[in-house]
């Protein structure tokens, strides 16, 4: 039976892909305040503005390409049972290959209703505008967990954590609750590698850990070399 490599990513392994991220930029996402664009109170104050900013990442993220390290995790399944666990919202894990990929934040390419009692989830690759509509009738919005809502994810994330017989983080400080708090639902013998060029601490940690100071495309075929010699 194979290992489980349990992956956590986050926007660190996309940035590489030339997808910008928002936390290297005071807070600013493409020149948004990330309130505005990434709350329940900013879609409500202004969903024709939310609407035209997903829509550009929609269109940015059909311009990108998996980059060597979503590739190599890609190609670790011949290896190993891997599970990524991804902050993204892109789909450049799937478009690498990855089979088994859980979305924390939500997914850019669906969309789902903006109504808590139906949350009817449609693919969605063109424009969402105002008029596009559930079933329901009822406005449909991007599919992204935005700050202040919930993480639907989460409970199983914590169930793949639990069963992991090696964890790798890449491309997260892991600072950003709940997704930094996974690490502590990891058995308290099973190795840690933490991938990144800028790597922060990781606090109250129990686990060995071993921190490879490389961005992804550096670090993850790296890691491949270790986990094959174990």
């Amino acid at each position: 039976m194979k290992k489980k490599l349990v992956v956590l990513t986050g926007a660190g392994i996309s940035a590489e892909s030339g997808i910008k991220t928002f936390r290297d930029a005071d807070g600013l996402w493409e020149g948004h305040d990330v309130m505005e664009v990434a709350s329940y109170e900013g879609w409500l104050r202004n969903k024709e503005l939310v609407l035209d900013f997903y829509n550009q990442r929609r269109r940015q993220l059909i311009e990108v390409k998996p980059n060597k390290g979503h590739v190599i995790l890609a190609e670790l399944e011949r290896e190993f049972d891997v599970h990524i666990i991804t902050q993204n919202v892109d789909n450049l894990h799937e478009q690498a290959g990855s089979t088994k990929v859980l979305h924390l934040h939500g997914e850019l390419l669906k969309v789902c209703s903006d109504s808590i009692s139906d949350m009817e989830i449609l693919d969605w690759h063109d424009d969402l505008v105002l008029g596009d509509t559930d079933t329901y009738g009822k406005q449909l919005r991007p599919n992204i967990v935005w700050f202040g809502e919930a993480v639907p994810a989460l409970d199983e994330a914590v169930t793949i954590t639990g069963k992991a017989d090696y964890v790798a983080v890449i491309g997260t400080s892991l600072q950003v609750y709940p997704a930094a708090g996974l690490m502590h639902y990891a058995r308290q013998n099973v190795p840690v590698f933490y991938i990144d060029p800028r790597p922060a601490t990781i606090y109250d940690l129990k686990n060995p850990l071993e921190v490879i100071s490389m961005n992804a495309t550096e670090g993850v075929p790296f890691l491949r070399e270790k986990l094959l010699k174990l």
